[in-house]
């Protein structure tokens, strides 16, 4: 193994352990492995206190004006009505209308007509009635409902759209072009089906892998955050136009630093860590102009300063106190799925608490009616201040206006009910090409020849759910076929186009397989899909791939009893312990997950007839690849963490990596003290 000094953007964490300066367990990584990058981000901040953010749009009387005018010629039950975000399996376009709904989503695995199958036609025939619905009311002014999409990467509730890698994957890539690219494609894609709002970027800084949503970050690198969510907003939001839908910075605040990665569950930092790393990515988002955040599951504990600030979408504090007043935000906050239920006296239809702390639209998804009936009476009651109730609407009222809203139906908006929208394949491919990040390459094993003999084993080869993951078509992603992406292409379809398919077979297993006859094999492995919540790793178990997937360790045992060149590709929403992988590999590409264009791997893979091809590996590593089963409760910096952050090899690159310990005698870890 060798050592080799930590770039300068390191986080203090990182810089102290490579600096030979040894912190205390489970306050940073101390990476084995460096090499260097071209492209750093901007270094960190250090603030502080929360700094006053600037957006692209200034003051804008004329438009105030109008909101003042809307709100003031509204009723109670308009302004909770628009407060109110409903689920589109829970509520009809004659309901909108009645409750004079301000909101409606589609939730993971909810789409038009309960078909997972639905076109574009159909989704924006919904998005039409909706609207009308909405514009029907006997209200003063009409003001348009609008729609809300988990689109995180492309418009992946749609059949038939590409998916892009998940965030981890941008974050590898390093390329803030290239996500404010994927912005704007899927912004396009997601307006064509009648959609004005994205439950997107995602802005977490993970710090623990252990955590199910590792692979909605970027990166654990808080300035790659900061200037990947100025460019994705700005990709999304655009100038408003027809192609264009309305952002959202998620999850405010502390989503990644919760305690042993639990989802929902507390975030342990210190304020100047919340602030400088946890709020990197909102002052990029603000920056950019975002029009809407929503509040996370999380609660903080500032241990240092002992104060507990609760769940995010009771703490006044940080919603009211710190996004909109210091940081002045003038958008609208939103809650998460039933998130209100969480906060102490509140339930799923029903929680004044949330309102009064600067939850400006609630997200009912089911028990919508009964919280529109709780919350008028609490505002009758004098639970809720009225001028709590007219500051949400106006902030509501607000996005939708600088949106363009008010005007055409979705169905007349440019661009709609276009299915070519759906579809950024090149994109998409060149994203996957700029996110794999090539780990060892011994024997200099890659590239693989053109025309080479190639055996393709290993369950995630030919799986386009496994490259998709979590957030695909469904919530979980783990009731999908190949058949639900007919545009997508896999890793192995991919290998067979690059070398020819009658050079290329495939065995999932590679059982009864005679190994003699192929020049070399790949591997691809990996996780299967999950979302938040399931896709959780939970202490005792270890982070050893192998301890949950142990068919994978078993096909790479089998090829490499032949003695020929084994590519492993490995399909992960997050860096795990693979030494004994790799191990038997004698090159390992970190593949993340891919989205639905697999022949962005085998871009890369394959060499020309003449020597090298036309793609090189390009990705690093956006945050810490484990060296140790149970990294963050060893006091062995030296061993914790393999390869750094910025890590990724080039095929120019020498570098070998030497037999690692695969830590056989761990099976479990141990189970630190939770809050």
């Amino acid at each position: 193994m060798v050592r080799i000094r930590c770039p300068w953007f390191f986080s203090l964490p990182l810089l102290l352990a490579c600096a030979g300066s040894a912190p205390a367990a489970d306050t940073g990584p101390s990476p084995a492995h460096q090499a260097p990058v071209a492209d750093a981000p901007p270094g960190p901040t250090h603030y502080r206190d929360w700094p006053s953010i600037r957006g692209p749009s200034g003051a804008d009387p004329a438009l105030e004006q109008r909101v003042r005018a809307i709100v003031a010629g509204m009723t109670l039950a308009q302004k909770i009505g628009q407060m109110t975000q409903a689920e589109i399996k829970s509520i009809t376009p004659a309901q909108v209308k009645q409750y004079y709904i301000g909101s409606v989503l589609n939730g993971g695995g909810s789409w038009p007509g309960k078909n997972k199958h639905a076109g574009i036609g159909d989704w924006l025939a919904l998005a039409d009635r909706y609207r009308d619905a909405s514009m029907a009311t006997d209200a003063k002014v009409q003001i348009p409902v609008i729609w809300g999409t988990d689109a995180v990467h492309g418009d992946n509730n749609v059949f038939g759209a590409t998916l892009f890698p998940h965030n981890i994957g941008l974050g590898a890539a390093h390329d803030p072009a290239l996500v404010e690219a994927i912005g704007r494609a899927t912004a396009r894609a997601v307006r064509a089906t009648g959609i004005d709002w994205a439950f997107a970027p995602t802005l977490a800084v993970a710090q623990n892998v252990r955590w199910g949503r590792t692979y909605e970050s970027f990166s654990s690198e808080a300035p790659l955050v900061r200037e990947y969510a100025h460019a994705y907003v700005t990709g999304l939001q655009g100038d408003f136009d027809d192609h264009h839908v309305m952002a959202t910075a998620k999850h405010f605040i502390g989503d990644g630093a919760t305690w042993n990665g639990v989802d929902e569950g507390q975030a342990r930092v210190s304020r100047q860590d919340m602030i400088n790393v946890h709020g990197a990515g909102y002052f990029g988002a603000l920056r950019a102009g975002v029009l809407s955040v929503m509040a996370s599951y999380n609660s903080w504990d500032d241990v240092a300063d002992g104060i507990d600030y609760g769940k995010m979408s009771g703490a006044r504090t940080l919603l009211t106190g710190v996004l909109k007043e210091k940081m002045g935000f003038d958008g609208f906050v939103v809650s998460d799925w039933n998130a209100i239920g969480q906060l102490p006296g509140c339930n799923n239809a029903s929680c004044a608490q949330a309102i009064n702390a600067g939850i400006d639209m609630v997200m009912v998804p089911d028990d919508w009616q009964a919280f529109i009936a709780n919350t008028t009476r609490q505002v009758e009651d004098g639970q809720i201040p009225i001028s709590r109730i007219d500051d949400a609407v106006s902030r509501i009222v607000r996005a939708k206006l600088r949106m363009g809203l008010f005007g055409k139906r979705p169905s007349q908006r440019q661009g709609a009910g276009d299915a070519t929208a759906l579809q950024h394949r090149e994109l998409a491919r060149r994203a996957v090409r700029e996110s794999l990040v090539l780990l060892k390459n011994n024997h200099r094993a890659l590239p693989l020849r053109a025309g080479a003999k190639i055996l393709v084993v290993g369950k995630s080869a030919d799986s386009l759910p496994n490259q998709a993951g979590g957030w695909s078509l469904s919530w979980q992603g783990n009731d999908n076929g190949n058949a639900d992406f007919p545009h997508g292409e896999t890793i192995l379809a991919g290998i067979r186009a690059a070398d020819g398919a009658a050079n290329v077979s495939y065995s999932p297993t590679a059982a009864g397989i005679d190994l003699a006859p192929f020049d070399a094999i790949v591997a691809v492995i990996g996780e299967t899909p999950y979302a938040e919540m399931k896709g959780d790793i939970t202490l005792p178990a270890t982070l050893r791939h192998s301890d949950r997937y142990p068919e994978d360790l078993a096909v790479l045992q089998a090829v490499a009893k032949a003695h020929k060149p084994v590519v492993t590709v490995f399909v992960s929403g997050r860096p795990l312990f693979v030494n004994d992988l790799l191990n038997l590999s004698d090159a390992f590409v970190a593949a993340w997950l891919p989205g639905t264009e697999g022949g962005g791997v085998a871009d890369v893979l394959f060499a020309h007839a003449g020597g090298a091809g036309p793609h090189d590996f390009h990705g690093t590593l956006p945050m810490p690849w484990p060296g140790l089963p149970c990294p963050y409760q060893s006091a062995d910096h030296d061993r914790a963490w393999l390869f750094a952050p910025g890590y990724g090899l080039r095929y120019a690159a020498a570098h070998e990596v030497e037999t690692l310990p695969t830590s056989s005698a761990i099976h479990a870890c141990a189970k630190p003290g939770t809050p």
